[in-house]
C-alpha cells in the first residue's frame, strides 16, 4: 500500500523511468511517469502530485523550461532536477529556474530516494509557527507564509520563503551554508553551497530592496537587523 506520497518521474528514457518507479514504489510511493515537459505539466495540472523528479534534457520541452513553468504555476511544488550535464553553469541554471535540488547522471537511486524523503518531510512538516518577522523593509508572516514590502506582496517559492524566515528568525546569527541546507532543505545537498547562494540571489532580486542578508566570506550568511 502506497503511503509515501505521489511522485512524478519525468524522463525521455523509458528504462530510467521504470527503474525509478520500481525503487520508489518499493519505498511506499505512488509513481506517475511523463516522457517530456509537456506531459509533465499536464499531469501536474491534473492534481495530486507531491514532488517532481525532472530530467533536464528532453524533446518537445526540456527540463529547464518545464521547471520554469512549474515554478510559475505551482510555486510550492518541490522539483528535483536530473541531468547528464555536470558543469557548474548547468547546475546553477536549474537552481535559478526554481529547482529544489540537482543530481547529475549517473546517480544513485538510493541517494535520490533519500533526498525525496528529506524534501517531503520538510514540505509536509511545514515551518514552525511564530510571530511576524522582519528582514530589512520586508515583513514576513510565517503563519500565512506571506512577504510584503511597503504593502506590496512579494511572490516567493517555498524554499525562498523558508530561507528568508530562517535567517530573519535568528538575526545576527551566522549560518554556514551547510547549516542552512540542513535547516531549510532538510539535508546536505550534493550541489553544495551554490544551492544556498543562488536562492539568496533570487531572494534579493525578487524582494527588490535591502533585506539585510549579509554574506560572511568563507562561511555563509547572516541577517543584520535594520531600523
Amino acid at each position: 500500500m502506497a503511503t509515501g506520497g505521489h511522485i512524478l518521474v519525468v524522463d525521455d528514457e523509458r528504462s530510467l523511468r521504470k527503474l525509478l518507479r520500481t525503487v520508489l514504489e518499493a519505498e511506499g510511493y505512488t509513481v506517475a511517469e511523463a516522457g517530456n515537459g509537456v506531459e509533465a505539466l499536464e499531469q501536474v495540472g491534473a492534481g495530486g502530485i507531491d514532488l517532481v523528479v525532472l530530467d533536464q534534457m528532453m524533446p518537445e520541452m526540456d527540463g529547464l523550461e518545464a521547471c520554469r513553468q512549474l515554478r510559475a504555476g505551482y510555486p510550492n511544488l518541490p522539483v528535483i532536477m536530473l541531468t547528464a550535464k555536470s558543469e557548474e553553469f548547468d547546475r546553477i541554471m536549474g537552481l535559478e529556474m526554481g529547482a529544489d535540488d540537482y543530481m547529475a547522471k549517473p546517480y544513485s537511486p538510493r541517494e535520490l530516494t533519500a533526498r525525496i524523503k528529506a524534501v517531503l518531510r520538510r514540505v509536509q512538516g511545514g515551518p514552525e509557527e511564530s510571530g511576524p518577522l522582519r528582514a530589512g523593509a520586508a515583513e514576513i508572516d510565517p503563519i500565512s507564509r506571506t512577504v510584503r514590502v511597503d504593502g506590496r506582496h512579494v511572490d516567493l517559492t517555498r524554499l525562498e520563503f523558508d530561507l528568508l524566515a530562517e535567517l530573519a528568525a535568528h538575526p545576527n546569527v551566522v549560518f554556514t551554508r551547510e547549516r542552512l541546507l540542513e535547516r531549510v532543505w532538510g539535508y546536505q545537498s550534493g550541489v553544495g553551497g551554490k544551492t544556498v547562494d543562488v536562492h539568496v540571489a533570487n531572494l534579493r532580486k525578487k524582494v527588490g530592496t535591502d533585506i539585510g542578508i549579509v554574506a560572511v566570506r568563507g562561511v555563509g550568511y547572516r541577517l543584520d537587523p535594520m531600523p
